[in-house]
């Protein structure tokens, strides 16, 4: 999923520009929206589904002939991005949240970071221009969202196993408590190489399709850092290519980890291929 957010004060039109965004996005692909609310309510109390969340339900669903509404507790923008890649959205259009890390598409001279484009007058704005934006956005993928894109494959009918691999961060690790892990990556050479790992594995004897994910930055104990899945017609064929993909992706992809514990920080070497390679 490609992702940016508009941000702008209000009556600076950022709906309008979301709105022409969706419209012209969806000949692409299937486009998911967050609206930053701010301290607005949409579980009002005295409705059914406030008594139910007030009676201690950690998740409240409503469904209607037409709709569904989640209501769920200690949300932010990142749990919002993960509903939509998991519900299989290749973009998502973000309204707001202009104190965010996302790329922006700013209205006006509203102050935020991360500004790739700056709109003054969104009627004789580039249309266009904003959706190449977009398209060069680095992909975010939660563990569902690749499986949708196994799912999607030409070939997934003759598949009879998916086989997926979590890599997450350790809070401790020989004794030694982790603050967090950083990674970063020669971002063009590693998705060349991830997508060359994959499509060498997609060769062998009854693999119909591998994918896998890798996220950069800094990340939390207990947070995932890379997915990977594999679609095979049968689970022995599976489980060695789906080892194989991790071994590869850990020694051929360029992508550095450094290490932020208690007692001091460090970057951890791997044999990774050059650049260049």
């Amino acid at each position: 999923m490609r992702i940016i957010s508009v941000v702008g004060y209000k009556k600076t039109g950022k709906t309008a520009l979301v709105e022409r965004l969706v419209k012209a996005l969806k000949k692409n692909g299937k486009v998911g929206t967050v609206k930053h609310l701010h301290e607005t309510r949409i579980n009002t109390q005295g409705t059914d589904t406030w008594k139910h969340m007030q009676a201690g339900a950690s998740v409240v669903i409503g469904v209607t002939p037409e709709e569904l509404v989640k209501f769920s507790q200690k949300n932010n923008l990142t749990s919002a991005l993960d509903e939509l890649a998991d519900a299989g959205m290749d973009f998502g259009l973000v309204e707001g949240f202009k104190d965010s890390i996302l790329p922006k598409i700013a209205l006006g001279d509203v102050e935020a970071s991360n500004v790739v484009r700056r709109i003054y007058d969104i009627e004789s704005s580039d249309l266009e221009e904003l959706i190449k934006i977009i398209f060069n956005q680095p992909e975010y993928h939660t563990l569902e969202s690749l499986i949708h894109k196994l799912k999607s494959s030409k070939d997934f009918e003759k598949a009879g196993a998916i086989g997926t691999f979590t890599g997450v961060v350790r809070a401790e690790t020989r004794g030694v408590r982790t603050e967090f892990l950083e990674f970063e990556e020669y971002r063009e050479i590693a998705l060349q190489k991830m997508n060359r790992i994959c499509s060498e594995l997609r060769e062998r004897e009854g693999i119909i399709d591998a994918v896998m994910h890798h996220r950069t930055g800094i990340i939390a104990p207990g947070e995932d850092i890379v997915y990977i899945a594999v679609a095979a017609a049968h689970r022995d064929e599976l489980f060695p290519v789906l080892r194989e993909a991790i071994e590869r992706l850990k020694m051929e992809v360029p992508i550095w980890k450094k290490e932020h514990t208690l007692k001091g920080e460090w970057w951890v070497r791997e044999d990774k291929g050059s650049p260049d390679q």
